[in-house]
């Protein structure tokens, strides 16, 4: 598979990434063997970058992917930082979309003090001294509504500059943020650089609001996109039928209407709806590695192969076109 650089870091990235939130039992509980399978049939597929998260599962990704990562080492490995990790006071059976977590709390914490210890957390649970990129998770108002600016204030005051000393110390090679809003995005940047952001449903076949402003001053300064949510968290890949969800949530009439005037448009130039949107996202010239997650092995195949499919010329120039046309 492909390599393409994460900024200026010398780090380089298979062009396909594997997203590890569902081997946390993001909506469903996966067995240990059947997180194994997938993460194995991503490996044998030529993926050799993985995301994951202490969100996941409460540090069940990273659990189950440090077993993984004991046979592999030639692994390029994210995480993210903002969220502290502590022994459950209570018995978890389900908490942010994850069932049966592993029995941790969690609390927000974007100081260097935080990001130190949430990085730290991560090593002994991924059996690793060092990481190769580390994003700052959910930093932003989507997240933490009037809460944002405290948090902002915490990572700008002294978070930024503890992510660039672990970076001047070898303990990461890159760092940037995890997110899912393009705002957060332009405010950290006006601050100091960033390698990497990884961006989650704002460049998409069917929402490209990252176009206008993120896009363009990435390229300006050099920082990489990593492009997650390329389905929206759903209807580009099911189609705006009746429970599509866009965001996480059930997707509102007006969403559906899009998605439905896209699918149309992608037949009528000879695609799919599904791999409209894969293609999309890989051809996009923004980007550096497209996440795909799923716990299930027969998935990720059908998915990389939709990929692996050359678009006819009238599918290129669909995909291709201005947002506008």
């Amino acid at each position: 598979m492909k390599t393409r650089p994460i900024g200026q870091t010398g780090l380089k990235v298979t062009e396909v990434a594997f997203g590890c939130a569902s081997i946390g039992n993001l909506y469903a509980a996966v067995t240990d063997e059947a997180a194994e399978a997938v993460l194995s049939a991503a490996y044998a597929a030529g993926i050799r970058y993985f995301d994951t998260a202490p969100h996941y599962g409460r540090g069940l990704s990273e659990m189950r992917l440090k077993r993984f990562l004991a046979g592999h080492d030639d692994v390029i490995l994210s995480t993210k930082v903002g969220r502290v990790l502590s022994p459950a006071r209570h018995p978890i059976e389900a908490v942010d979309g994850y069932v049966q977590p592993a029995q941790n709390d969690a609390r927000y914490d974007y100081s260097g003090d935080g990001i130190e210890e949430s990085f730290e957390q991560s090593l002994e649970l991924l059996g690793r001294s060092s990481i190769d990129i580390l994003y700052v998770h959910d930093l932003g108002r989507c997240t933490h509504g009037a809460a944002a600016d405290r948090h902002m204030e915490a990572f700008l005051g002294s978070g930024y500059e503890r992510l660039a000393r672990l970076k001047e110390r070898g303990r990461i090679r890159a760092f940037g943020l995890g997110v899912n809003e393009c705002e957060v995005c332009l405010d950290v940047l006006g601050h100091g650089p960033l390698d990497v952001i990884l961006i989650a449903g704002r460049l998409t076949l069917l929402d490209r609001s990252a176009e206008a402003g993120l896009v363009p001053l990435c390229r300006e300064r050099g920082t990489s996109l990593v492009l997650g949510g390329i389905f929206n968290s759903g209807i580009l890949a099911t189609g705006p039928v009746e429970g599509a969800t866009y965001d996480y949530r059930p997707a509102s009439i007006e969403v559906r209407e899009r998605a439905a005037n896209l699918e149309r448009q992608a037949e009528a130039h000879g695609i799919g709806l599904a791999a409209a949107a894969l293609h999309f996202a890989h051809r996009h010239p923004a980007a550096a590695s497209v996440l795909l997650g799923t716990a299930n092995p027969l998935m990720l195949k059908r998915n990389l192969e939709m990929l692996a499919e050359e678009p006819s010329q009238a599918a290129k120039a669909f995909l291709d076109r201005s947002p506008d046309a």
